[in-house]
Parts: structure tokens; sequence; C-alpha cells
């Protein structure tokens, strides 16, 4: 029964992939949580550690080469965007990924129903405003490390795979600056003071932000301090915008 379900998972992921493994336990082991203990299966932690810094150096030349006048923090940005947790757990949901993954996780099941249901908001990429499961993004990370042993360690090989995966990438176009950055460097712009405001996080789940003494906005998420705060840059950055046009507004009339 067992065998009948590692060759299911090996033909699935190989449609998914269009990569043909020549050493089929690689993608096995790439499918295979810490948390699993059955038979003594070697789990996925060493790959996903390698296939992370291959995904990082093969998006890294990808955008050189693409933009070569954008500049080294830009394409830092870039890149980030382009292989943090969520969009990778994007890729692992896209495809139904985890699926196929071999875990003994709690709640498992409902982290990716809940992240499913919130990337609908965001289509493309929340910039920090919800909560991706790590594990997800670990799967995407490990099948791309078994990918590059199996290929004789050919990055040609594993971006071809790779690049297909990643589509939607996020280019200069659509990326969208963090709400925290966005929101400093317009106080900083116009001369503003702001406060955030955190101390009832753990009660409401909330976090505020106040600028020159006035409350502008604010964000919930219980889960994490991090994405209420993000959450709450986003809507500041909103109310302050609207704040700005009318005293502009106002100024034109007087």
């Amino acid at each position: 029964m067992e065998e009948e379900k590692l060759q299911q998972r090996e033909r699935l992921v190989e449609e998914i992939t269009g990569y043909k493994f020549k050493n089929p336990d690689l993608l096995h082991q790439a499918f295979t949580h810490t948390s699993f203990q059955q038979n003594s299966s070697p789990s996925n932690d060493r790959l996903e550690y390698l296939g992370d810094s291959v995904l990082n150096q093969l998006i890294a030349k990808e955008h050189y080469f693409a933009y070569p006048n954008l500049s080294s923090g830009n394409l830092t940005d870039l890149k980030s965007v382009n292989v943090d947790t969520e969009k990778l757990a994007r890729v692992a949901i896209k495809y139904n990924l985890h699926d196929y993954l071999r875990y003994q996780i709690h709640l498992f099941k409902e982290q990716v129903d809940e992240f499913r249901d919130a990337t609908m908001e965001y289509p493309l990429h929340s910039a920090g405003r919800i909560d991706p499961p790590k594990v997800l993004a670990d799967i995407v990370e490990s099948l791309i490390g078994a990918i590059y042993i199996d290929s004789n360690f050919s990055m040609d090989t594993t971006w071809k795979v790779v690049k297909d995966l990643l589509q939607p990438l996020i280019t200069p176009a659509t990326f969208e600056i963090h709400p925290v950055k966005k929101f400093n460097e317009l106080c900083q712009k116009n001369g503003m003071s702001f406060k955030v405001v955190h101390d009832n996080w753990e009660k409401t789940g909330e976090v505020e932000y106040f600028v020159d003494g006035k409350f502008v906005g604010k964000g919930k998420f219980s889960g994490k301090k991090e994405i209420a705060q993000n959450r709450a840059a986003y809507n500041a950055y909103d109310q302050v915008i609207r704040n700005l046009r009318m005293e502009t507004t106002v100024g034109d009339h007087l």
C-alpha cells in the first residue's frame, strides 16, 4: 500500500514539474517532513537548506541580467519577495504540493486552508499582511534541492523547472514596497513624527499608528504582532495620504 502511494506521488510530482527523477528516493525525501516517524525515512530538512541556497542564486542571476538598471538595493528587495516564505507557500498551494507531503503536524490542514483563503485577497503577494505556513515553503525548497542533486548539480536544468513553478514572478512593475517601509518613508518625506502602539496586542490583536499625536490607522492579527503592525502601517499610510490631499485641496481654495 505504501509502495503504491510512493509511486503515485512520484508520478504526480513529475507531471507537475515536468522533470523525471533518476533517483526517486530524492523526490520522496523532499516530501518527508521531520515530524514523519515511520520507516526511519530521511526528512527533507537538508534538502530544504540546499534548495534555499540554490533558489537564491538562481533568482539573483536572473534578476542581474534581466534588470541591468536596477540598483543593488532594489535587486535585493525584488529577490526577497520572489523567494520568501509567502511566495513559495503560494507555489505549494497552486500545485497542491502539500497533498503529497508525509507529515504528522497538528492542525496542518487548517493552516493550509486559512492561508489559501487569505491569498484570495492578495492575488500576487501580500507584502507581509498574511501569515504563510513555513512548512509549505519548505516543500518547494526541498523539491528544488532534490532536483538540483538529481540533475547532477545542474543550475540550468534546475532553473528550467523552478522558473515555471514560480510563475508569475514578481517584477519591478508588480513589486509592492513593504507597508512599514512605505509608511516610514512617507513620514520622513513630509517631516511627520509617528508612534506605533502595540501595548494591547496580546489582548486585542491590534496595533495602532499615530502621526503627530493623531490616530491614523490600526491593523489586527492575533497570530503575530509583526503582521498586525504591517496591516496597521498599510492602513495608516492610506489615511495619511488622504489627509495630505485634503490639506492640499483646502490650501488651494484659500
